[in-house]
């Protein structure tokens, strides 16, 4: 893997990861990792290369995967703590 590429990688999960802390939305740190790394990932395989692109993508992402796992939780009549520390 090339420098830049791990570079764009590294700072797309960091622009990611910032964000979803300093709003609240991070949720448990080894879930929001693996998901947010699995969107970038894919992307990346499929070319894309900007690193706030895939930032954006991945937090979209994992702002959906969060919002289903509240609305399974609430149609089951859970009261999960949704990944929260």
């Amino acid at each position: 893997m090339s420098q830049t590429l791990q570079y764009s990688i590294a700072e797309s999960f960091q622009i990611a990861w910032d964000y979803l802390d300093a709003t609240g939305e991070l949720g448990n740190p080894d879930t929001a990792a693996g998901h947010l790394l699995d969107t970038i990932e894919t992307m990346v395989r499929q070319g894309e290369r900007r690193p706030l692109l895939l930032s954006n993508k991945a937090i979209a992402s994992y702002q959906r995967f969060r919002a289903e796992q509240r609305l399974s939780i609430s149609r089951s009549g859970g009261t999960g703590s949704f990944g929260r520390r």
